[in-house]
């Protein structure tokens, strides 16, 4: 790889990782904006012009808030599980293809930070790893209720990837790749997978909610029943980290919801904005960067609906949430490989 590629490399890095901190930091205040909304109350309004400023001041607070560490506590698991939550969500992110690629100076810039054929599988197996921070920090804290809520979100989080792994077969099977890359370039213009998945995208996005442990679905921090949960003894920034990981992972999930389903960076008419500009390289620089904006509209609308939902329906009992996993989902799921493997046979047969 050349120089100019591993600083543009570098920088994009450093690009992503900055701008999933501030969606993550900056959702807590739409949160609230939009819970306030549902509600017909004002939401933060007093930290700056509208209340913007409010997360940092929420940060400042949690920086400076005293470190309690229990006594009778593993110390060492204690401070690594929010630790692990952290790392295992900013790693997510890495082989999303936000956009197709610049041109600049000759050099083509693809906005991905990594490349791999196995991009889905990536995903995958990193946001898996995220139910040990959960895990580690609940037991960890030798609290009852804590360690309720830990149990509570490995059961809950092994469940309901079966389930999302199995919905995304069948989207595996009409693109011939694990590369998030290549599947979001089949998806050119408005050849969305959303048209031949419907079901699936439903299974998804259900496992999602699961997965991200949001209302209806967030029996591990069950304030009502658990104190807090998993992180019922963290305060600081230990608690902001479990809370960051949160919302870092939404926007994770809401980003492959949107490059599997909703043809990531593609957009309508967008070959009729590049033959309007007369430059290719141009026309090609403007198209990504409509693309990106595109993309993160996208990422908007789907956190947004994590949001809306959150103030909108009532918690699951836990039976409910692990019939709806074991008995319902997956049974779905598998029935959407059948007929999407049927639809592809009879395809071939008369086409």
């Amino acid at each position: 790889m050349e120089s100019v590629d591993l600083i543009y490399k570098g920088i994009y890095i450093l690009a992503i990782f900055g701008i999933t901190l501030l969606i993550a930091t900056y959702s807590t205040y739409f949160e609230r904006k939009i819970a306030a909304f549902i509600q017909d109350r004002v939401g933060p309004n007093r930290a700056g012009p509208l209340g913007l400023l409010q997360p940092l001041a929420d940060a400042g607070k949690l920086f400076f808030k005293e470190d309690f560490i229990p006594a009778k506590s593993s110390k060492a698991l204690f401070i690594i599980g929010p630790g692990i939550a952290m790392l295992v969500a900013t790693m997510s992110s890495a082989v999303i293809p936000f956009g197709d690629k610049l041109i600049i100076g000759g050099h083509e810039l693809f906005l991905q930070a990594i490349e791999v054929n196995i991009g889905v599988l990536y995903v995958f197996g990193v946001v898996s790893l995220g139910v040990y921070g959960l895990m580690i920090g609940g037991w960890a804290s030798n609290n009852k209720f804590s360690l309720l809520g830990a149990i509570r979100a490995a059961s809950q989080n092994i469940s309901y990837e079966l389930a999302m792994g199995l919905s995304l077969i069948a989207v595996l099977m009409l693109s011939g790749s694990l590369s998030l890359r290549e599947i979001a370039e089949q998806q050119h213009g408005f050849n969305w997978n959303i048209w031949y998945q419907p079901l699936g995208f439903i299974i998804f996005l259900v496992c999602a909610f699961a997965e991200t442990n949001r209302t209806p679905f967030d029996l591990p921090e069950s304030e009502a029943e658990l104190i807090g949960g998993y992180h019922t003894e963290y305060g600081s920034m230990k608690l902001g980290m479990y809370l960051f990981a949160e919302y870092i992972n939404i926007f994770v999930a809401s980003a492959v919801m949107a490059t599997l389903y909703f043809g990531a960076y593609n957009f309508p008419f967008m070959e009729d904005l590049r033959s309007a500009i007369s430059d290719p390289i141009l026309a090609n620089n403007v198209v990504t960067l409509v693309g990106v904006a595109v993309m993160f509209a996208k990422i908007f609308f789907f956190i947004f609906f994590f949001m809306w939902v959150r103030w909108t329906l009532p918690r699951f009992r836990y039976d409910q949430l692990m019939k709806l996993g074991w008995q319902i989902l997956i049974p779905l799921a598998i029935l959407n490989i059948m007929l999407t493997g049927g639809g592809i046979l009879l395809k071939e047969y008369l086409f």
